[in-house]
């Protein structure tokens, strides 16, 4: 995957810097500083192209300027007015300068933000912010295309932060940045390879390559025998049908005292689903090999932890399954009992994600959690709620939820939390068994949070359904969602 290096670089004056792109901001009708400069060494060219009124320096807007002072090219890059520069901004300017730098071929750039200082932004905040969705933007996906998409020319980035802001915090916010936008781009190629490339078996092997080389880091995986022999009935019903066996995978970054309690993600790793007996509408079956897209984002956060080296103590469990029919596959009806001891009648076996997760969840009790944060690409009916803008939240305790909600408002990588009533819970009723594991078509989201609510009551829980913000159909791959909802709340978590 391509790589950008980020580094701080302060200047005074921005035409000097000797560089193959040079980015100066231009706020609404009025050059920055930074253009400034280079409008004094350029014959006024800067205020030239502002006075034919073709560019206007609107958010997103850009204009191409050659050779000016020791910068092969200059680029205008329109921010909007000065007071009005908000995050969503720079969200907007960062878009469209992966696209011009994309196209112009330079290999190193530099650019000049000192006059943000003026704005409202927290300029560590909005380096952060530029470095991670800068790092996204340049992922491409190579594995299995002889002729991939051309990578991004751009290798070195320098950013000129002005007086406002020391160079150290400067290289730190951008290098942060840039360590979540690599999560954000492990999640999105694990989810993005096929079903018979990634499988349970194979992301074992990537928790074993995540964790080499980093003591603070380790894998251990359970296998089908080991799970049986912990009751894993639930989680196992869904292999069944399977040749693939399935693994529990389980990462541990010990970053902070040894005392300390965990935080632990837990993410749903069908890593194929057509359904089972209940078998899915053959139309968009492909796209059910992202529904690995939960456990995906436990390998992307846990990757932005290590590399952020916080100082916390945080566990990844994966539990991964491919969920197929065939003579041995679990009916519906067929009744199964779980690691806690509660037994399940299956009414739909394409109701499978809650099975593995239940099991997973009651795994978790073990760690004595400051809390837990399951993560599922896990119904339709959340991406009929939310659509594609927000992942579904669910949660036991208000202060969990509201730090949740709060990370995903920080990062653009946003929730909204839908009720955990119990009057949803009488859905789940069985004649058979303890509980059914679907509850009819009314409310699908929120009776499938309800069931995994049942066995995370020993600890603060919430549930993050992302079938809906996992990933996009047109142009079909993963976002990477919600590594950097997640990655954030945990360095809130580390202060």
């Amino acid at each position: 995957m391509t790589a950008i290096t980020f580094s701080a670089r302060q200047s005074a004056d921005a035409s000097k810097g000797k560089t193959q792109c040079a980015i100066v901001p231009v706020f609404g009708k009025h050059l920055s500083d930074a253009a400034l400069d280079f409008d004094k060494v350029g014959d006024g060219l800067a205020n030239a192209v502002m006075a034919l009124g073709d560019f206007e320096g609107k958010p997103g807007q850009s204009s191409m300027l050659p050779a000016i002072g020791n910068a092969k090219r200059v680029l205008l890059l329109g921010f909007g007015p000065l007071d009005k520069i908000t995050l969503a901004t720079v969200r907007e300017v960062t878009d469209a300068l992966y696209r011009r730098l994309n196209k112009c071929g330079a290999t190193d750039a530099v650019l000049h933000l000192g006059d943000l200082a003026g704005s409202k932004l927290d300029l560590e905040e909005a380096l952060e912010q530029f470095a991670r969705l800068l790092t996204a933007a340049a992922y491409r996906y190579t594995e299995t295309v002889s002729k991939p998409r051309k990578a991004l020319a751009l290798k070195k980035l320098a950013v000129n932060p002005g007086k406002a802001l020391p160079a150290g915090k400067a290289q730190a916010a951008l290098e942060r940045g840039a360590h979540i936008g690599g999560g954000v781009n492990l999640a999105r190629n694990l989810a993005n390879l096929p079903g018979n490339i990634c499988t349970p078996t194979y992301l074992a092997q990537q928790a074993r390559s995540l964790c080499r080389g980093h003591k603070n880091l380790t894998a251990r995986i359970l296998d089908e025998k080991k799970m049986q022999e912990l009751g894993m009935g639930s989680l196992l019903s869904v292999s069944a049908g399977s040749d693939q066996p399935a693994k529990l995978i389980i990462m541990e970054y010990k970053g902070g005292k040894a005392k300390d309690q965990p935080y632990v993600l837990v993410g749903k790793g069908i890593t194929f689903d057509t359904g089972g007996i209940s078998l899915k509408p053959g139309a968009k079956m492909d796209e059910m090999k992202f529904d690995m897209g939960g456990a995906a984002s436990v390998f992307g956060t846990l990757q932005a932890v290590r590399d952020l080296q916080l100082p916390l103590n945080v566990v990844g469990i994966v539990a991964a399954a491919e969920n197929m029919p065939s003579g041995g596959a679990t009916k519906p009806g067929d009744v199964v009992t779980s690691m806690s001891g509660k037994t399940i009648e299956i009414l739909n076996t394409d109701a499978e994600g809650r099975l593995v997760l239940c099991d997973a969840l009651t795994y978790a009790e073990r760690y004595k959690p400051a809390a837990v944060v399951d993560i599922a690409t896990l119904t339709g009916a959340c991406v009929v709620a939310l659509g594609s803008h927000a992942s579904g939240l669910y949660a036991n305790k208000d202060e969990l939820a509201d730090q949740l909600l709060e990370a995903g408002q920080q990062t653009f990588d946003r929730a909204w939390r839908m009720p955990l009533w119990d009057d949803y819970q009488k859905q789940l009723s069985s004649n058979f068994a303890d509980m059914a594991n679907i509850g009819g078509p009314g409310g699908g989201s929120i009776t499938a949070a309800c069931f995994l609510a049942r066995f995370a009551d020993k600890y603060d829980w919430a549930h993050l359904d992302i079938a809906g913000s996992a990933w996009d159909s047109a142009p079909k791959g993963a976002t990477g969602r919600p590594v950097a909802l997640l990655t954030r709340y945990l360095q809130q978590r580390a202060g």
